[in-house]
């Protein structure tokens, strides 16, 4: 059963606003370009440019207004987690990684600007994200130990207790049969971690209580789980056009998803209980987490 939500809320304004806001930031804090060597700066540019859905940093927003802060408070962390996610997505395409020679519709970076410039880009995003989350000026509504918690979640979402260990876990578990239970480990770290991180980075920035965060760190860890679980579906079921990269790979390298364990229709069904147990945890919240509950069910209804 799928939990109703408010009438009069529109994810569809929420998301678009959202984003402009976003990308408007991403493209300040990224900086001008004179003051990186050219070739980086496209590179970083094209991939951070490129579209996306940004639901991570949404998230991030969301986060924080759910516990009564405002967008201001949450764009430093907002802007970083998408930074990673985006030098994440540029290493992952490379031949070494999964091979992918399309990314949001377009070439990938590696082949717009080849392999070197693509591995240097996902660095410096890398690195530009940690500079901006340690830069005192933005963060003038925050307290110093609340940005250090925001540094610590970020850096442990995104390192090698969570993203890129999940990622050396996916590569080591080609051609093996995991079981559900490793199957759910590799997915909290590959995706689960940054958008955990994402979400409780919001949360800090917002001034959540501890009771706050307990929650919203329970509706993070179902909807990352979901988000994977949607994504291994997507790559059965969609089109590389609806999707924007190549589809049915997941099968043809033997990767563990939950459609090849579970099968199709198990899949689903899992993912919408995770859907609605993360709604469930925002039970205590008011009509300023409707976003997140809004963000939890177009997890699993998006088409890309």
């Amino acid at each position: 059963m799928t939990i109703q939500l408010m009438n009069s809320f529109s994810l569809t304004s929420y998301l678009e606003e959202k984003r402009g806001i976003v990308e408007k930031n991403l493209l300040m804090l990224l900086g001008p370009p004179e003051i990186y060597p050219s070739i980086l700066y496209e590179s970083m540019h094209y991939s951070l440019l490129a579209g996306g859905k940004r639901i991570r940093p949404v998230l991030t927003i969301a986060a924080a207004e759910a516990v009564n802060g405002t967008t201001e408070f949450a764009i430093p962390a907002a802007v970083a987690v998408e930074m990673i996610h985006t030098y994440s997505l540029i290493h992952d395409d490379l031949p070494a990684m999964d091979n992918d020679d399309l990314r949001r519709g377009k070439p990938a970076n590696h082949k717009a600007f080849g392999e070197a410039a693509a591995i240097l880009a996902g660095d410096a995003l890398l690195t530009q994200a940690f500079s901006l989350l340690s830069d005192k000026f933005l963060w003038i509504n925050t307290p110093a130990n609340d940005v250090l918690r925001i540094i610590h979640e970020i850096g442990i979402g995104a390192g090698p207790l969570g993203m890129v260990g999940g990622q050396q876990i996916d590569i080591e578990s080609e051609g093996k049969n995991l079981n559900l239970s490793n199957l759910e480990l590799l997915h909290r770290k590959k995706t689960g971690a940054l958008i955990r991180a994402s979400i409780r980075a919001g949360g800090i920035a917002g001034g959540a209580t501890d009771i706050q965060l307990s929650a919203l760190t329970e509706y993070a860890e179902k909807i990352g789980l979901a988000f994977q679980i949607a994504d291994d579906i997507l790559d059965v079921e969609g089109s590389p056009e609806e999707v924007g990269k190549s589809t049915g790979k997941d099968s043809k390298q033997n990767k563990n998803t939950y459609p090849a364990l579970l099968g199709l229709e198990e899949s689903k069904i899992l993912e919408n209980k995770l859907v609605n147990e993360a709604i469930d945890s925002l039970k205590e919240f008011d009509e300023k987490a409707e976003a997140l509950r809004a963000i939890a069910q177009y997890i699993v209804e998006r088409k890309n």
